[in-house]
């Protein structure tokens, strides 16, 4: 594959279409949405389902490569409210992944973020987001998390799942707060690495507070358990068996709210 492409599968016409995305291209939105792809060194599977009746909701993910085709950048976001605020919210997101895509630092976009979210015409409006960059030539992750739920994490060496979640927890500082919420607010960036086999599932809380019929949520500890299931031979794989597993859970009750996953598997041996 052509590093500086990603290769996207559509199911619209059952599947047979390849999606070939330029250097610099954003593939996302907040729309109804199944597919996979692949990205240097990661394969990718998408699901995006909006609360019924609404084809579009408040649930954000976006993917892209840098020029020299070496990094990608995942990024899963919860946005407050529905509408035309959300559109807002997912260009301005688009457009600061644009500008800051050839850059490895995450920390002028997430700047730029959570001040876009305190004017104009997103004010009063704020959205948990999980920032995820990776180097396919050495498998390194950085990753910040503001305000978002953590990903689930396979490790293939270990065959254990945890929660991805940063080491250097600072209790008494005022950081990693949803976007939008107050001015100058700071942000981490976590280091990681992948290893060939790893899975990371990002997702949003309408997964993890789905109800069963008698009103009792999963959680996320449930949702960590119900990860431990699935298959992790690919990417698609283990991001539809979650997503079954949790419709499962909820048997004959209705979702409450957006569903997003976004499953992300290491397919290369990175060098050291």
């Amino acid at each position: 594959m052509n590093p500086s492409t990603i290769r996207a599968q559509s199911p619209a016409n059952g599947g047979g279409e390849i999606y070939r995305l330029a250097c610099l291209e954003i593939r996302g939105g907040n729309h109804t949405a199944v597919f996979h792809a692949e990205l240097p060194g990661l394969n990718a599977w998408v699901s995006c389902r909006p609360l019924e009746p609404a084809t579009s909701g408040g649930d954000l993910y976006y993917m892209s490569v840098c020029s020299q085709g070496s990094i990608s950048r995942v990024t899963i976001a919860d946005v407050s409210g529905h509408g035309e605020q959300v559109s807002v919210v997912a260009q301005r997101l688009r457009d600061g992944l644009r500008e800051y895509a050839d850059q490895w630092d995450q920390s002028a976009l997430i700047r730029r973020l959570n001040d876009g979210f305190l004017r104009g015409a997103v004010v009063g409006k704020f959205a948990t987001a999980f920032f995820l960059s990776h180097y396919a030539a050495t498998g390194e992750l950085l990753f910040t998390n503001a305000g978002h739920l953590p990903p689930l994490w396979y490790h293939a060496a270990s065959r254990q799942w945890t929660l991805m979640e940063d080491t250097e927890p600072e209790p008494r500082a005022i950081v990693d707060l949803p976007l939008g919420m107050i001015p100058g607010t700071a942000y981490r960036q976590n280091a990681a690495r992948l290893a060939h086999g790893d899975v990371l599932l990002l997702y949003t809380d309408g997964m993890n507070e789905s109800e069963d019929p008698r009103g009792e949520q999963l959680g996320i500890a449930r949702l960590l358990e119900l990860a431990r299931g699935v298959p992790i031979s690919s990417a698609e794989a283990a991001g539809e068996a979650l997503v079954a597993a949790v419709a499962n859970y909820r048997g004959s009750a209705a979702p409450g709210d957006d569903e997003t996953v976004v499953a992300l598997r290491c397919n290369v041996s990175p060098s050291l």
